[in-house]
């Protein structure tokens, strides 16, 4: 699934709002980028994309059936 297929994705099931479906937008366009930046600059941000994931922390505690 492309990033364009993806953000329909997200406004087609109002997941627009959900952080950890915004990662995933997020890593889908960089992946989409990786050809066309350096290795250190798809380092940081996959440094970044981590970071942001961490500070979610169990997100999914309590929302179990709504989310898997």
């Amino acid at each position: 699934m492309n990033s364009e297929d993806l953000a329909r994705y997200m406004e087609a099931t109002d997941s627009i709002h959900k952080p950890w479906m915004l990662l995933q937008l997020r890593l889908t366009k960089l992946q989409e980028r990786r050809a066309t930046i350096s290795p250190d600059e798809y380092e940081l941000e996959v440094a970044d994309l981590h970071r942001d994931l961490m500070k979610l922390g169990e997100w999914w505690v309590g929302r179990e059936d709504e989310v898997f």
